[in-house]
């Protein structure tokens, strides 16, 4: 899996994507981003970094930021559908949870 660099953050850890999840210091701090305007803390967060505009999980991104990740985020979801494997997997997946939720484990 291909990792891509986001940034490295005030106190020296890195802020990656690696496949289909967004890592800080090499534990998983989100799988999507969300708008600062639509998050409940966004006056916080617009105070410790006025140029926000995504936040993944804990961590506030400005719009260059953030356009890497969601590149990057692309870029493993255009490989996962050019491997035969990967679409059979996801689709065992899906069927495992549907099952989960129809009760039958």
């Amino acid at each position: 899996m291909t990792k891509t660099l986001v940034k490295t953050t005030q106190d020296g850890r890195k802020l990656e994507v690696v496949g289909f999840g967004i890592y800080l210091d090499g534990e998983i701090e989100a799988f999507d981003l969300t708008e600062v305007k639509m998050h409940p803390h966004r006056r916080q967060i617009w105070t410790v970094m006025p140029e926000a505009t995504h936040v993944a999980g804990r961590v506030a991104l400005s719009k260059e930021e953030a356009e890497v990740i969601t590149k990057a985020l692309k870029e493993a979801e255009a490989q996962m559908l050019a491997d035969p494997a990967a679409i059979k997997e996801r689709f065992r997946i899906a069927a495992m949870w549907r099952a989960r939720e129809q009760g039958i484990e």
